[in-house]
């Protein structure tokens, strides 16, 4: 594809994830919901609460320092960043020259330490053990992340993201037991990142207030909010690009756009009501007790680099 045409496809494929990022994340909360046979909140409420959001008033905590300030918007610009460079709607990456795995581990690792350091720099005690608990998340989660992302890499002889989605698209990649253990270590690793129950421990909403987002308050936090939903469909976009990119184009057509315009909210929607059936199903782990949970997506994701190795 034309790397102008790409490009332009990036940017439309970022403003709509952008978009419908409130909507999944409404989605998973009316699952929920009805399978607690409650009412439960209307489809777009996060849309609504973030256009209230937007008009209050801000107020920022005398220790806050500029960290707090531009948390927001970096979290926002990363995730945005990322959005673009997934080949969500095409096989190939958007931005080619920046469509490399490990520029998308950085890509979500940097919100995260900015977002721990406001929690600490904030003064409130609630956000502190906020960001402590976000850091323990990301020491577990990134390390399987960054495992599957090695042996695929491995496996394809690249770390491109485009070109890995297209070899698994077009029947060039050769399906095996690594590939296998890895895709299920990721969507644990993905899960994870998500924020999803038992692993909420930043925000632990019953406990900590949402943690780093205790002093947030007025267009701040409907930024850090928004960021959030993004970053959950981010990390679906990416699992669907390295292990599930059927349906996305190949080749540039109106027929094959709106192909991927259907098939990938769809697999989106699959996502996020398999997340909420598994969410459901589980209570809060204690935070001592989270890494202990983790060892089976670590230990998936070393048998997948052992399988590798072995040519199995």
């Amino acid at each position: 594809m034309n790397p102008f045409t790409l490009f332009i496809i990036g940017i439309l494929q970022a403003i709509l994830l952008l978009l419908l990022a409130p909507l999944y994340s409404g989605f998973a909360r009316v699952m929920r919901a009805k399978m607690h046979s409650r009412t439960g909140p209307p489809l777009m409420q996060n849309y609504r609460d973030i256009r209230k959001l937007m008009t209050r008033q801000e107020v920022v905590s005398e220790q806050a320092g500029w960290i707090f300030r531009v948390t927001p918007y970096v979290n926002l610009a990363c995730m945005f960043l990322a959005a673009m460079v997934i080949p969500a709607l095409t096989t190939a990456s958007p931005l080619e020259a920046a469509g490399d795995l490990i520029l998308i581990v950085y890509l979500f690792a940097l919100p995260r330490f900015f977002l721990a350091v406001a929690g600490l720099e904030s003064g409130s005690s609630l956000a502190g053990i906020g960001a402590r608990r976000e850091l323990l998340v990301s020491a577990l989660a990134e390390p399987i992340l960054l495992l599957v992302i090695f042996v695929m890499a491995l496996l394809t002889k690249t770390t491109n993201l485009g070109r890995i989605s297209t070899e698994v698209a077009t029947g060039v990649f050769p399906f095996s037991l690594a590939y296998l253990l890895g895709l299920a270590a990721f969507a644990f690793a993905a899960y994870i990142e998500m924020g999803k129950l038992p692993f909420d421990l930043g925000e632990a909403e019953q406990e900590l207030q949402e943690g780093p987002l205790a002093e947030y308050s007025g267009r701040s936090l409907a930024i850090l909010k928004w960021s959030v939903y993004l970053k959950q469909l981010v990390l679906v976009a990416l699992f669907m690009a390295l292990f599930i990119p059927f349906g996305a184009m190949t080749e540039l057509s109106i027929v094959g756009f709106i192909l991927a315009l259907i098939v990938f909210p769809l697999k989106a929607a699959l996502w996020y009501f398999i997340a909420a059936i598994f969410e459901n199903a589980m209570a809060r782990t204690r935070f001592m007790n989270a890494p202990a949970v983790v060892w089976m997506a670590l230990g998936m994701a070393l048998l997948s680099f052992v399988f590798y190795l072995a040519n199995v």
